[in-house]
């Protein structure tokens, strides 16, 4: 790879392109996408964006909302309309008692509906103002393209998302310890953790890849079978998405394996490290980075390292105002850019 750096002095303007091209490789999905767990940068795309039902995998986001808003202690009682929701379920008893902790394992490793409701009714007092609350908090964290109308995913027409916006919202859950602990679990006891009973996760990709930590199947007759997951390698984690696949473990594990051959990791930053110094008044300032820049890079492409640096006048000069950024750009794409920020005060 090779790295060229161009320098320049011009106003700032805050602009973040996280996109690569997609690669020669057509996944058997309606929509699929792969990103970069750490930099959101899209590895792999396939109708990213195309609005479709996106069944259990809803309940990303309803264990988000649940690990945001409540206690894991916290008790709720299991109501007739949870124990008798169809599809599939845990199989809690009316009136049952179980923790958040419990309900959200029960949720994400065995895809219960029962469980999805018990945390909407305990949470919001209604699956309907659980739904207000899913979506609300969906636009808080970048979902610009998903609507939700349970907290389950059952079929519902104004019930739909993005394999892009799917992935963001995984991104955002796995910054939860907990969260991570559960979707990447495979058998639990109750002995072990004080639940009322055993759960066995059904996403089958645990078993597929030893990189493999989660995070959600789900099917739907509108939205096929659908599967997200996430891939650990060290620091790196790498989300993939399929979308009504009928054969979504192998198509991901596909992507996940092209990925690998066409991409790798390169350093073009170290924390702490001076990129550019800036003299404002008589005083002269570090720029930099609070941590190492690290992206996913096409194998053999010629990546353009551009500095761009802010004429602030000396009065209005504030050093927690954007000073600059670094544009990594390939042929006319800008991949990634990142903001400088004052790494020492002179």
């Amino acid at each position: 790879m090779k790295r060229k750096i161009v320098i320049t002095t011009l106003m700032f303007i805050l602009f973040t392109m996280k996109i690569i091209p997609a690669a020669p490789l057509n996944a058997n999905a309606v929509s699929a996408i792969a990103i970069d767990g750490k930099t959101k940068m899209v590895l792999y795309e396939k109708n990213p964006h195309m609005l479709v039902p996106m069944a259990s995998t809803t309940k990303i986001v309803t264990a988000l909302v649940a690990l945001n808003y409540s206690d894991l202690e916290e008790k709720f009682k299991v109501s007739k309309n949870a124990a008798s929701i169809k599809g599939s379920k845990v199989g809690y008893r009316v009136s049952e008692e179980i923790t958040v902790r419990e309900l959200t394992y029960g949720l994400m490793m065995r895809s219960g509906n029962d469980a999805a409701i018990t945390l909407a009714e305990g949470i919001s007092g209604s699956v309907e103002n659980f739904a207000k609350l899913m979506n609300e908090y969906g636009k808080e964290i970048g979902l610009l393209n998903t609507s939700f109308e349970t907290p389950h995913g059952l079929d519902r027409d104004n019930h739909f998302s993005t394999s892009y916006d799917l992935a963001l919202a995984t991104i955002k859950a796995k910054e939860i310890p907990e969260f991570n602990k559960i979707a990447s679990a495979k058998d639990v006891k109750k002995e072990e953790m004080g639940f009322t009973r055993d759960y066995h996760n059904i996403n089958k990709i645990l078993w597929r890849s030893e990189d493999a930590d989660g995070v959600k199947t789900g099917y739907t007759g509108k939205a096929g079978k659908c599967l997200v997951s996430s891939f650990k390698q060290g620091d790196r984690e790498t989300i993939i998405v399929t979308l009504n696949s009928n054969n979504r473990f192998d198509e991901t594990m596909k992507i996940y394996k092209h990925i690998n051959e066409e991409y790798e990791y390169k350093k073009f930053f170290t924390k702490g490290e001076v990129v550019k110094d800036i003299k404002v008044g008589n005083k002269v300032y570090n720029l930099g980075f609070d941590k190492d820049i690290i992206l996913p890079i096409k194998k053999g492409s010629d990546i353009e390292v551009k500095i761009s640096v802010n004429n602030i006048p000396v009065k209005k000069f504030d050093i927690n105002l954007p000073l600059g950024k670094v544009d990594f750009i390939q042929g006319d794409i800008c991949l990634y850019s990142e903001t400088l920020k004052v790494i020492d005060l002179p």
